[in-house]
């Protein structure tokens, strides 16, 4: 599967980012929900072995989900509940358990149908679906980290792959807060990182969104509020749609503020 190679890739820009952290840097807060680097890489290494597990095993997939499930029930919140799977590992001990862990699950979905049915934490799908999910989270999660730092990412063609979960989530947007979308969606003219055109839907001149293709994944991956970059929308649709995208599973959930998320500025 080219997703799988993709999210090794991603997995290996981002283990060089954080490779010259101290430990006192993994304790930084980010502006993700005040997360720090910790809080970060705890979730992405938790969230990795469990779809590992979800083709290895799935039963074991099961139960380490479900005392997840336990512990967040029980008052934690997400974040607390995968610190505990963890036993707070944190600093440079953390960052080899993920990375080892984003290796073993990039291998093990290289060689996996990309047709399989795999459990997940919401409805099943696609061996496939599972590591693009996974690759999104890295990039979403790890640009909270790239901002922290003050470093502007390089992003490469892997992306595309975020733009199409963007795509494919345009209907279950809407229907995920209980309205029904407004029309089909619009088109899309993305500058990709190599300067070239990604373009899909149909081309509407009263419903278009122009634009850089990594504007365009920060928003539905809500990295970014719409206001913060310099995507162009035509059209009642488009505005629509960008100011509450959600590629990612799970209740409905707000994009961040107006110029809260950002590439911090260095100190005076």
């Amino acid at each position: 599967m080219q997703q799988a190679h993709d999210f090794a890739e991603e997995c290996r820009a981002v283990e060089d980012l954080i490779a010259p952290l101290e430990p006192a840097d993994f304790l930084r807060r980010t502006q993700f929900k005040d997360w720090t680097v910790n809080h970060v890489f705890q979730h992405l290494a938790v969230f990795d072995r469990l779809a590992l597990l979800s083709v290895r095993d799935p039963e074991t997939f099961k139960m380490e989900w479900a005392r997840i499930e336990r512990l967040w029930s029980d008052g934690r919140t997400l974040c607390e509940a995968t610190e505990v799977v963890l036993e707070g590992l944190g600093g440079a001990e953390l960052r080899r358990v993920w990375a080892d862990g984003a290796r073993d699950l990039a291998d093990e979905f290289a060689r996996t149908d990309p047709r399989l049915r795999v459990a997940w934490v919401g409805p099943g799908m696609s061996a496939r679906s599972s590591i693009t999910a996974r690759l999104m989270e890295t990039w979403a999660h790890a640009q909270a980290v790239y901002d922290m730092l003050g470093q502007r990412r390089v992003n490469g063609a892997r992306i595309r792959n975020i733009v199409q979960l963007g795509v494919n989530t345009y209907d279950w947007t809407f229907r995920n807060r209980g309205t029904e979308a407004p029309g089909p969606m619009p088109g899309l003219r993305l500058t990709a990182p190599d300067g070239t055109l990604w373009c899909y839907g149909e081309p509407r001149d009263d419903a278009l969104i122009e634009g850089l293709a990594e504007e365009f994944c920060m928003v539905v991956a809500q990295t970014r509020n719409i206001a913060d970059t310099g995507l162009r929308m035509t059209g009642a649709a488009a505005r629509q749609w960008m100011a509450q995208a959600q590629c990612f599973a799970g209740p409905p959930h707000d994009p961040p503020a107006p110029g809260t998320r950002g590439i911090a500025r260095p100190p005076v």
